[in-house]
Formats: structure tokens, sequence, C-alpha cells
């Protein structure tokens, strides 16, 4: 989760005495982290399981794609069931649901079906645009779009209960879906800000959702079928491994958070970014855009004659073992900010405030660990053809693509500032005590008054 971009300077200090309390709790990631990790083990010892039960069929290990999909099942139950059993979220005002007031169907049935209405166009829109856009009918979204367009019917018949279920407990059953529906049926007013917030967050679901899927099989079946004995002394390679395993943690629960935005579970998207620059900022950093923009050999390209860590500190082995270590801890620290949102993960919304885990350290630990990372992997400053030429233009390009996250978090600061007193509150209190952001904060106010001081100066010198 990200911060928000009122430049406060001196006056930004306001005095959160105490961190406000997360919106999620560190349990629901750990469980579905367990999830996870059992049925990756499951699926690394299959022959073993296959041939002490005499099962037909193959017995290799279950590294396929529906194996990878199977794994959100796994990663998204025990999240939502220690959401609802332990953390019991489905009690919650924010989720805009209140059981105690239990309404016959009949009464919410008109508009239920108003909001079935507008979910089906809004699904048909977006599966329009699908197979309008070219990019998701090669390489690996074709397995996105084979599971989304088996997943059209199921979805289709079984919203028709769900609404009809969910919208007699509601507070307020007329939301966004409602509003477009009128919209399109014409027979009652509609509010056109909440066809906007209705639609910003579906394009969230629809972009996001197909790229999260194409790349789950990918990093599953590295995982599933590594021989980890072969690899287990070098540490390039023990690095690589462990540095996939952290990104397949990543990418499960990160999907989840994408797809599971339910409102008994309290992890429906309460607004979508508003601001363009934050939709920008975001898009240019994945498919189709990224391939075109950062990509290697692209506009903003950092990896022109490069060759890594690995091909840097071969021969010592002292140095390798640190350095698979350090890049590890980076990427645990980013897979940990994605586990730490739970079943809430997802890019350019709001879904409450998050500020345990990492987020107790600073505001933005995902964008930090991973930048950090792209450094020290590359080593965009190292080029194997001895030209200070790539070598300059690969560190600007990466400097540009850190500038590029900072614009990332400042948008999505923005967005959660206009949107929760809360994430005031912790962005205050991060600002005096976050162990990394209140220390960037300091230097960015010392920064302030020294160049207050030398632009008053300045003035005050008499004209020649």
């Amino acid at each position: 989760m990200s911060a928000t971009a009122n430049d406060t300077g001196d006056n930004a200090m306001t005095q959160a005495k105490v961190l406000p309390a997360s919106d999620v709790s560190a349990g629901v990631g750990l469980a579905g982290l367990l999830g996870l990790f059992v049925w990756l083990l499951f699926c690394r010892t299959y022959p073993i399981t296959a041939e002490f039960l005499n099962l037909p069929g193959q017995r290799g290990v279950l590294s396929g794609p529906y194996a990878a999909l199977t794994a959100m099942l796994f990663t998204a139950g025990p999240m939502a069931i220690w959401s609802v059993l332990v953390d019991r979220v489905h009690l919650r005002a924010s989720t805009g649901l209140d059981w105690s007031s239990k309404r016959a169907a009949s009464e919410t049935l008109d508009v239920s079906i108003v909001k079935i209405a507008g979910l089906w166009a809004t699904w048909a829109i977006i599966g329009g645009l699908y197979c309008l856009a070219r990019w998701y009918w090669s390489g690996q979204y074709l397995f996105a779009m084979e599971v989304l367009a088996f997943a059209a019917i199921p979805l289709v018949v079984l919203s028709v209960p769900y609404v009809i279920w969910l919208d007699r407990y509601m507070v307020n059953p007329r939301d966004g879906a409602w509003h477009f529906g009128a919209m399109l049926i014409g027979r009652e007013a509609s509010d056109l800000e909440q066809v906007k917030k209705h639609w910003r967050a579906w394009i969230i679901k629809g972009f996001f959702g197909a790229f999260m899927i194409s790349i789950l099989p990918g990093g599953w079946a590295q995982i599933v079928e590594a021989d980890i004995a072969a690899i287990v002394s070098n540490p390039v390679e023990l690095g690589l491994i462990l540095i996939a395993l952290l990104f397949v943690i990543d990418v499960q629960i990160g999907t989840v958070g994408y797809l599971f935005t339910m409102r008994p579970l309290d992890a429906h998207i309460r607004s979508g970014n508003p601001f363009l620059a934050g939709w920008l900022a975001a898009l240019i950093c994945y498919p189709p855009f990224v391939w075109g923009i950062i990509g290697n050999g692209q506009v903003l390209s950092y990896e022109h004659n490069v060759a890594g860590w690995g091909h840097w500190f071969d021969g010592n082995s002292a140095m390798l073992w640190a350095w698979a270590v350090w890049l590890v801890f980076l990427t645990g620290v980013y897979a940990w900010a994605t586990v730490a949102f739970g079943i809430r993960f997802s890019n350019l919304t709001y879904r409450g405030v998050l500020t345990n885990g990492p987020y107790r350290f600073t505001r933005h630990p995902a964008y930090l660990s991973k930048n950090l990372f792209w450094w020290c992997s590359v080593m965009p400053f190292l080029v194997t053809n001895g030209s200070m030429t790539d070598a300059i233009r690969n560190t600007f390009f990466l400097l540009a693509v850190n500038a590029i996250y900072y614009w990332r978090a400042r948008t999505e600061e923005a967005h959660l500032l206009a949107e929760d007193p809360k994430y005031r509150e912790y962005y205050d209190w991060m600002e005096e005590h976050g162990v990394i952001t209140s220390r960037l904060a300091r230097l960015k106010r010392f920064a302030l008054r020294r160049g207050r001081r030398s632009a008053q100066g300045a003035a005050a010198e008499p004209a020649e």
C-alpha cells in the first residue's frame, strides 16, 4: 500500500503519537502462505504420493498451469477462513453490510435486477476489450484468456444468487454497479460519479487480473521442477531459485487479491485511484505499455551490455554468497509487502489502511526493495564492452525508472490521503517515527530549509 502526496514540509508532522491499527491482520497473509506451501509440497512430492496410493496416470511433479491455478484456491481459502473466523471482518461497518437487518428478497429484488444488468454489461464490455486487444491472444496471455473464458458462464450464473443474497444485507444496495445498470436501462436517475467509480474498479480488475493470471504458470513450473539438491552449493543458482520462490508467493497472493474482491470479506474495492497521473505511472510499468518503454532495447532500457552480479563476482565465493543473501532479502521484503495485504492486494485501489509488517518501516516497502534489487542485481553501471557511454546510459535510465516508481508512490499517497483519515494519521506517524520514512522526511526538510535560506540570501544581495 502506498502513501500520499500532500507535501507537508515543516508542518507535516502533526503528531500522531500512536501508530493506527492496521485494517489487515498479519494472520491473514500467513494463513494464505501456509496453504500455498501445503499445495506446493504436495505438487513437488506427487510422484511419491501417486506411487504409494498406486494412482493411475502420469506420476510426474504437478508443475502445469492448472496446478498453478489451483494454488490460488489453497491460498485464498485459508485467508478467507482466517478473515471470517478470527478477524471477523464480515462484521465491520466498512463492509457496508448490516447482518441484523435482513430484508426479504422481494424488497430488494428490483435493485438487484438493475445491479445484475450493470454487472453483466460491465463483463460483456471487458470481454469485448479482451477480444480487441491483440496482446491478449499471444504468449503467456493465452492461458489467462482460456481461464477467463472458462470462468465466464459460472460467473454470470452465480452472480444472480450472490447479488440477491447480498442486497438483503447491504446498508445501501444502490452501489456503482446499480448506478451503471440504471444508466443503461434509463429508467431511474443514475449518479455519473458512481458510474465512474464502478468502472475504475472494474478496469483495474480486468487489466491487472488478466496479467496476474498470465504469469502464474511460469514461476510455478520453475519452483515445482527445481532440483534443490543439485544447486544448494551454488550461491548464484540457489539465490535465483529462492528469488523465484518469493516471486511465486508474491504473484499467487497478489492474484488472489485482484480476483477475490468480496464485500463480506471486507476486501471490496472501496475506490480506484481517481488521478490520471496515478494511472499513467502504474500502467507504464505493465504490459503492453512496458514492452515499448522499459524493456530491454526500449526507450528506458538500462540493460545494454550488462552481465549482472553473478558475472562480476565470479570466482569470489564470499561475495557471491553475500550478494545472494542480500538479493534474497530484498526480494523477501518485496514478497512480504504483498503477503501483508492478505486478500486485499491490488494496484490503484483503496481497500483499507495497512500499517503493519514492512509498512511499519516505510510507506513503500515494495517499491523501495524492488528498485534496490534492480540496482544490485543488474549493476547497470558495469558493462561488458567497457563503454562508458553504455554505463552512463544504463545508469541514467534506471534512475528514470526509479523516478517513475516515486511518481507512482506519490499518486497513490494522494489517493489514500483523500480517502481515509486513518491513512492521514499513518502518514504523519511515519513522517515522525518510521524507521526509513522518518529519516528521509528529515533529510527532505533539511534540504528544503537550506534551499529557502539560499533563496533568501540571494534575494538580499544588492543588484549590480
